[in-house]
């Protein structure tokens, strides 16, 4: 049999190309796109003469292009991006003038352009950008008349573009961006390119002015010419790129800082497929008219700040109802913000720094629930902080420094949790006590309160800001003791305390803090001895000034030393005092004796209870160094992902035949051994094929004697749920693959024998409190198999398995997104909780959308987005991978391309399954299904798909 075609693409086949290749003389097409292919182009590909197109591109290839691939004279298409490929382009490329196509980016390769390629006079696309290629552009390229496609960028070319680089008039994309190139670039570009539709010339040394002759360039659409050294005015002429889409011209030098700096905005009107606009650090001055509502409703991204702009913000802004970004920081703008703004219910970043503005921040700021950063520091605003900034439930950074903001700071107000990562707020007038609920922010980072007017002790509940790295609270007038818990924040990098009036000792747990290297503690009352060691050794990164009663530590610090209590002569001492001392100090003693014995019984019947729950189900028992090394010492190497309480690693131990999954606490977490606790005595209870099944528990001592809790788990290869639904790899060993419908069900089904099995089989009935895609593993026959019990309830008694089985809770259990509505209101657990996450879930796997996708919003929800769509517009909400043959049986045809081909029975089941996501998410617990049913249903429609 002769071979003429091999494709083998988007496939984790992994392995290295076989010299044998060679003996496929007749092959005339190579395509292993995609395949995790290793090692080096196998020389003996220059055996295949007959070969047209060689496709390697996304794999781990590395080496050089083998020099006998010379004899490929038939050559066409040649793709080699993304890989690792090293050594310079070949010169002998040049004598293949059949080729059409030469991608040869992302890269390694090193040296220059050849200028032999000049000869391949019928390429339409040449790729050399993201290498290490240098030296000037060989002016060769510009015989490349038929060229279409040309990137050159990310390299280290230098020297001007050569003349004959204006006769490639077929052009149509053009990038050079982030070389060393230089002159006047854009000059003869607008009269030789008149087919040119993108141009990026970015982040080069260019100059010059933009012509009015870029009105040439009728079929542009993306214009890039960031970060050069352009000057002049920006030509009204853009106005006429009727079909422009994008016009980023930051990082220049445009504009003169007089009035008329922005006519060319009005010329904008007439690009009405505009979305992106950046302007941004050049010196542009003139007023900002309302004229900028007339801009592009497909406006995304407006980039105006750094520049000289002045005048009010116009309330024509919010026209632009589309836009994700407003960029207006470090102008000289003034006036309040247009209340107009609280239309822009898609805006996520909205930067306002550094102008004149002043007045109220909006109520209407609460609209806009989309929001992630914001930016309204160095200007003149009052007044309270909006309560309907807690409506921003995706906020990750907030910065209002340096104004004349005032009143407490509201608990509930940035207590979303897992969103915020910066707060900043600095510089301003509040006033009264740290709000507790700032504790709940287990992502906060950054926390900048300093030069305020904040009073009280720093609240014990600031201890679960794990993840806290610079913590400033210096000029305020807080007071108290300094907390031994800042020592528990084992990522605080800055800590400065200065200028309150903090009293007591300084904990010496903060030499716990590995990390932190600017300590500041002066201007306060403290008193006692400075602590030795870690960052108290380094007096540059330190200062304890104006804190008199302190003593001891380094001698670098000339601080006294500490008294000590001179020795008594015992035979001094009257007889009654000794008396007196003996009584007094033999009833501390006894109460002293007696509050250890009690705490050390806790703490003995704890650490069993922990040690001992491997022996309980009979697990093997395994230690510390064990799993040490069944890690290779916990590398990132072996990292899978992080979880609830954790993060897990693929291991394998002689215990167990195949690999294994480790999950380690992180102790520092607030909940976490609550969490271990409660997870291994749900998983102790359970044996079911649809749970995974824990092998057994590590309950011991670091290297560093620290104390380290770990549950082993049977190994998952093709990792969750969410992984292949979203297209992320963090957990999962098999990124290729793709769920299609029947799988889909199956999974679901799984899951829906899991939850039954919880619900009514488990001898005390459990509710996970947790279903959703990123707790259901995948094994490698795709078995879904539940998991991630740190959050399950046992329900107890025979009512357990009727309605009104319920455990009570006094903290919301589970994940945003899958949380049932009683739970917010403060309803107690219940398996019809477990089954409203389930319908979120079956959802999920239908539309390949998460519930907190950015789409939803304005009442629009996972649920009634299938309402949008009825019966038969159902495949506008499924998950486009849907659209695939739906099992073995249908290889080589499509089940599901578009409506009006789709089989009936297909679209039926699409129907039918989404129909039981929304009966199991109704509003009303009593109202939903039950799990009986849905395995029930779920089996017809399985019937129905494999009929």
């Amino acid at each position: 049999m002769r071979v003429s075609t091999l494709k083998l693409q988007d496939q984790y086949w992994g392995g290295t190309l076989a010299p044998f290749l060679g003996n496929l003389t007749f092959l005339k097409e190579i395509n292993l796109t995609n395949i995790n292919l290793q090692g080096e182009i196998p020389r003996e590909v220059g055996h295949l003469k007959r070969l047209q197109i060689l496709d390697l591109s996304q794999n781990n290839l590395h080496g050089q292009i083998p020099t006998k691939m010379m004899n490929c004279s038939r050559l066409k298409v040649i793709i080699l991006l993304y890989n690792n490929l090293t050594g310079r382009v070949p010169s002998w490329f040049g004598s293949m003038i059949q080729l059409t196509d030469m991608l040869l980016g992302v890269n390694h390769f090193v040296g220059s352009i050849p200028a032999s390629l000049g000869n391949l006079s019928s390429l339409e696309e040449l790729s050399f950008g993201y290498n290490h290629l240098e030296g000037s552009v060989t002016p060769a390229l510009g015989r490349l008349s038929n060229l279409i496609f040309l990137s050159l960028a990310v390299n280290y070319f230098s020297g001007n573009i050569p003349p004959s680089f204006y006769n490639l008039s077929n052009i149509q994309f053009l990038t050079i961006t982030e070389n060393q190139l230089e002159g006047t670039l854009l000059t003869n570009i607008p009269i030789a390119f008149r087919n040119l539709q993108i141009l990026e010339c970015g982040l080069n040394r260019f100059t010059g002015t933009l012509p009015s002759s870029i009105s040439n360039l009728s079929e542009l659409q993306e214009f890039d010419a960031t970060g050069n050294g352009f000057h002049g005015p920006i030509s009204p002429a853009i106005g006429s790129l009727h079909k422009l889409q994008s016009f980023n011209v930051a990082h220049n030098r445009f504009g003169s800082g007089k009035t008329d700096d922005l006519d060319f905005l009005s010329s904008l009107q007439n690009c009405t497929q505009l979305q992106i606009l950046g302007i941004d650090n050049n010196y542009l001055g003139g007023v900002l008219t309302d004229l900028i509502g007339n801009l592009s409703n497909n406006l995304v991204w407006l980039t105006m700040g750094n520049n000289q702009i002045s005048g009010r913000i116009p309330d024509g802004i919010g026209k632009l109802i589309n836009l994700t970004a407003i960029g207006m920081e470090g102008n000289s703008l003034e006036g309040t913000i247009p209340y107009s703004i609280g239309k822009l219910k898609n805006l996520v970043s909205l930067t306002m720094g550094a102008n004149k503005l002043f007045g109220n921040i909006p109520l209407v700021i609460g609209n806009l629930t989309m929001l992630s950063f914001v930016d309204l520091g160095s200007n003149k605003f009052e007044g309270f902080i909006p309560f309907t900034l807690g409506n921003c439930t995706k906020m990750e950074r907030f910065y209002a420094p340096g104004n004349n903001l005032s009143g407490d700071i509201p608990n509930q107000l940035f207590g979303y949790p897992q969103g915020l990562i910066e707060l900043s707020l600095y510089s301003n007038s509040f006033t009264g006590p740290i709000p507790f609920d700032l504790g709940k922010l287990n992502h906060l980072s950054i926390l900048h309160l300093q030069d305020n007017k904040l009073i009280g002790e720093i609240p014990m509940e600031l201890s679960g800001c794990s993840a806290l790295t610079e913590l400033k609270l210096e000029r305020n007038w807080f007071h108290g003791s300094i907390p031994s818990f800042l020592g528990s924040l084992l990522s605080l990098e800055i800590l400065d305390l200065s200028n309150n009036n903090f009293s007591s000792t300084i904990p010496h747990k903060l030499l716990n803090l590995t990390l932190l290297n600017t300590l500041n503690l002066s201007f306060n009352h403290l008193s006692g001895e400075v602590p030795v060691g870690r960052i108290f050794n380094n007096v540059t990164a330190i200062s304890l000034t104006g804190n008199i009663n302190l003593c001891g530590g380094i001698p670098q610090l000339n601080l006294p030393p500490c008294p000590t209590l001179p020795l008594q002569k015992k035979h001094k001492r009257s007889i009654k005092k000794r008396v007196i001392i003996s009584i007094a100090f033999g009833g501390v003693l006894i109460t002293f004796v007696t509050f250890i014995s009690i705490y050390l019984l806790k703490k003995k019947a704890k650490k069993l209870s922990i040690k001992s729950l491997a022996l309980q189900y009979g697990y093997v028992k395994v230690s510390y160094g064990e799993l040490h090394h069944a890690t290779n010492g916990f590398s990132s190497s072996n990292l899978v992902g992080t979880r609830n309480f954790g993060t897990v690693y693929k291991g394998t131990l002689v215990h167990f035949e195949r690999p294994i999954a480790i999950k380690v606490l992180n102790l520092q977490t607030h909940g976490a051994l609550k969490g271990f606790l409660a997870e291994c005595k749900a998983l102790g209870k359970i044996k079911h094929r649809n749970h995974l099944n824990i092998l057994t528990c590590c309950s011991s001592v670091d290297y560093k004697g620290k104390d380290f809790k770990a549950i082993v788990f049977e190994f998952m290869p093709n990792g969750s749920l969410e992984s292949l639904l979203h297209n992320t790899i963090e957990d999962s060993e098999s990124a290729n693959l793709s769920l299609n419908f029947v799988q889909r069900v199956n999974i679901a089904l799984d899951v829906a024998f899991a939850l039954d099995y919880l619900h009514n089989d488990s001898g005390e009935a459990i509710v996970h409190c947790d279903v959703k895609p990123s707790n259901v593993l995948l094994d490698d026959e795709v078995v879904a198999h539940l998991g991630d019990f740190g959050l399950a309830r046992l329900i107890h008694g025979a009512a357990s398995r009727s309605s009104s089985g319920q455990a009570s809770s006094s903290t919301i259990k589970g994940t945003i997104g899958y949380i049932p509505p009683e739970y917010g209101g403060g309803g107690s657990v219940s398996t019809e909780g477990d089954m409203y996450s389930y319908g979120i879930l079956l959802l999920e796997m239908l539309t390949a959308k998460k519930p907190t996708d950015s789409i939803f919003g304005e009442g629009l929800n996972l649920r009634n987005f299938y309402n949008i769509a009825k019966a038969e517009g159902i495949i506008e909400i499924v998950d486009s991978r849907l659209l695939i043959p739906t099992d073995e049986r249908d290889q080589g045809r499509r089940v599901i391309t578009r409506l009006q081909n789709m089989e009936d029975i297909v679209r039926e089941c699409l129907v039918s399954f989404a129909r039981i996501g929304i009966a199991c998410s109704e509003e009303s617990p009593s109202q939903r299904m039950g799990i009986k049913n849905v395995i029930m249903e779920l089996h017809a429609i399985k019937q129905k798909l494999l009929s």
